[in-house]
C-alpha cells in the first residue's frame, strides 16, 4: 500500500463513480476526497490548498474538465503547485488535444483500468515532487540574492560614510542628510513616499516592503528610485542613514578642535 503526502480530489458529475474512486484510492494509502460537478470542485480546491492533484471527468454539465482545470490555476495564483489527470467515456482526438494543449498530465478512457490509473498517479506524484523541489531552490536562491544585494549595499554605505569623517575628529553632518531632514520637515514626500522611505529606514528590503505594504515589488523599486532621486542619493543605505541622523535632530558640530 503506497502512503502518499500528496491529496487527490476526485470530480465527476456522477456521485457513484466519485464514491468509488474515492474509495479505491483510500485503501491504496492515498489521502483522497471527492466533489460531484465542476462547481463544487472549484469551490473545494479554493478552500483546501493542500489539494495538489485532480482527477476529472472531461464531460460535465456547465464546465468541461479543460475549463475547470483553467479556473482552477486562475484561482490558484502562481505559487500553488498541482498536477491534473481528466478522464472521459467518449474520447475523441479534439478532446485529447485539449486536454494537451491545457497542461494536464495524464488522459484516460473510461472504463477506468485502475492499475493503470496507479501508475498514472506515482508518476504525477513524482512530477509534483520535482516541480516542489525546483520551486524551493528558485526561492532559495532568490533570497540568497537579496542577501547579498543587502550587504553590498551595506558595504557600500559604511564605505562612504568613512570617506566622509572629517579627518581631524570634526564631527559633521553630509550634506545628504541635512537634504533628508528638511525634505521630512517639509513633507515635499507624498504618503506613499514615506511609508517606503520609512520602511527602508529600518532596514526592509524591497520584497519585504512590498509584502509589508500589499504592493507589487516592482513598484516598490519605482517608489525607492523616486525618493532616493529626491534626497539626491546614490543607495538605499545612504537613505537609512540621512533619515536615522534626520529623526535624531540636528547635533552640534564640533568645528574648533585643537
Amino acid at each position: 500500500m503506497v502512503r502518499s503526502e500528496h491529496r487527490i480530489l476526485v470530480v465527476d458529475n456522477e456521485s457513484l463513480v466519485v464514491e468509488e474512486l474515492v474509495e479505491f484510492l483510500t485503501n491504496q494509502g492515498y489521502s483522497c476526497a471527492g466533489s460531484v460537478g465542476p462547481q463544487d470542485a472549484l469551490t473545494f480546491f479554493i478552500s483546501n490548498p493542500d489539494i495538489d492533484i485532480v482527477l476529472s471527468d472531461f464531460k460535465m454539465p456547465g464546465m468541461t474538465g479543460v475549463q475547470l482545470v483553467e479556473a482552477m490555476r486562475a484561482q490558484a495564483g502562481p505559487g500553488r503547485i498541482f498536477e491534473v489527470i481528466i478522464f472521459t467515456g467518449n474520447a475523441e482526438k479534439d478532446d485529447v488535444i485539449e486536454a494537451l494543449r491545457a497542461g494536464v498530465a495524464d488522459y484516460y478512457q473510461k472504463p477506468l483500468n485502475l492499475n493503470q490509473l496507479l501508475s498514472g498517479i506515482a508518476c504525477v506524484s513524482a512530477k509534483l515532487e520535482r516541480r516542489e523541489a525546483e520551486s524551493r531552490i528558485k526561492m532559495l536562491s532568490h533570497n540568497l540574492k537579496l542577501l547579498s544585494s543587502s550587504l553590498s549595499e551595506i558595504c557600500s554605505g559604511i564605505d562612504m560614510t568613512h570617506a566622509e569623517q572629517a579627518p581631524s575628529g570634526i564631527v559633521t553632518r553630509s550634506p545628504e542628510a541635512e537634504s533628508a531632514e528638511n525634505l521630512l520637515l517639509s513633507e515635499k514626500l507624498s504618503p506613499r513616499q514615506r511609508e517606503v522611505a520609512g520602511l527602508i529606514a529600518q532596514g526592509l528590503t524591497n520584497y519585504q516592503i512590498a509584502c509589508d505594504l500589499g504592493i507589487s515589488e516592482n513598484t516598490v523599486k519605482i517608489y525607492v528610485s523616486q525618493v532616493l532621486r529626491i534626497f539626491n542619493l546614490t543607495n538605499r543605505t545612504q537613505l537609512a542613514l540621512a533619515l536615522e541622523g534626520a529623526k535624531d535632530g540636528v547635533k552640534t558640530v564640533r568645528t574648533n578642535v585643537r
